[in-house]
């Protein structure tokens, strides 16, 4: 009988000696929450995904596209997504408004946005006595007023309506004169489309080269899982490679994602968006930010950098 019961541990032993020696360490998932509809500024990201590069990394990164709404802010604020892809402006509201996030990561480099005008708005002062459409966001009339007055405009006197997210068929229809826009994504669907339009970035009004597109986490994720989020970015870095080498293949897989038809409107866009990618923090240019952003009304005070931003992220070489 004893025979038999040492015989039973001894299987026991084995059986768990093999199991170990076979098994993995598990891989960790970060849930990332895209703030709009896939599209070109979302290249890097889906690259990182694809054929692997994510897991090459030792991390499962996990792309959630949005629902009814942009809600990466609501997702990443309680713990459902470990990042998010944000406008640099909401992440200075949200913190204003006291949530407790984090940018870790830029992923564009530059300001995107701009005012698309009617051709025979030759300048930003010239819309005084005329309509510019806005979508309700708190930064397009900031951006308004920063753009026109730096030409020496009275914004004032210009006709602000609120016009959501239709700037393309409302400048197309000439029901407004102009309405900010990013330029890499409007104003290039405006272009495609054949329509003639004055661009006025705010970057040539002011603005300073700030990245426009950063990832955020939270504090507390931030803490609890900072080697996860590391590896998440040494991922999407490899994704931004991904994209540079092949632009087309990057194309294709953000118009499946977005389930668009137009592969060449994507390609172009992400053509105007493309030597714009890059993961560092420069402090020097978010300082100027912070201080732009309090200047032209976006937030009352200015953002804290130091407790805004912490740098996890590397540029790919």
């Amino acid at each position: 009988m004893r025979r038999l019961v040492g015989l039973a541990v001894l299987l026991t032993l084995l059986a768990e000696g093999c199991g170990s020696s076979s098994s993995k360490p598990s891989v960790p998932t970060v849930t990332l929450a895209l703030d709009f509809t896939p599209n070109a500024v979302h290249a890097p990201l889906f690259a990182a995904v694809d054929a692997g590069r994510d897991r090459a990394r030792a991390v499962r990164l996990e792309l959630r596209q949005p629902g009814s709404g942009p809600d990466a802010l609501k997702l990443v604020g309680s713990g459902k997504a470990q990042l998010g892809v944000l406008d640099i402006h909401d992440l200075a509201i949200a913190r204003a408004q006291g949530a407790d996030l984090v940018a870790v990561a830029a992923l564009v480099q530059r300001p995107l946005a701009a005012l698309a005008a009617r051709p025979e708005v030759r300048r930003p002062r010239d819309l005084e006595g005329r309509t510019v459409g806005v979508s309700g966001l708190p930064s397009d009339p900031a951006f308004l007023k920063a753009i026109v007055e730096r030409d020496g405009g009275d914004v004032s006197k210009v006709r602000q309506v609120t016009i959501g997210f239709s700037a393309v068929t409302r400048i197309l229809s000439g029901r407004v004169d102009a309405a900010p826009v990013f330029w890499n994504a409007e104003g290039v669907a405006l272009r495609r489309r054949g329509v003639r339009t004055r661009e006025f970035r705010v970057d040539d009004y002011g603005a300073p080269p700030y990245p426009e597109v950063v990832l955020v986490t939270s504090g507390e994720t931030l803490a609890r899982e900072r080697p996860a989020l590391r590896r998440a970015l040494l991922a999407i870095g490899d994704g931004i490679e991904a994209v540079r080498r092949d632009p087309q293949a990057a194309a294709r897989i953000v118009a499946r994602a977005a389930e668009a038809q137009d592969t060449g409107l994507v390609r172009a866009q992400l053509d105007a968006v493309l030597p714009l990618f890059g993961l560092a923090l420069d402090f020097r240019h978010l300082e100027a930010w912070a201080a732009f952003d309090a200047r032209i009304g976006i937030v009352a005070k200015r953002p804290d950098v130091a407790k805004a931003f912490v740098a996890l992220g590397k540029d790919p070489g």
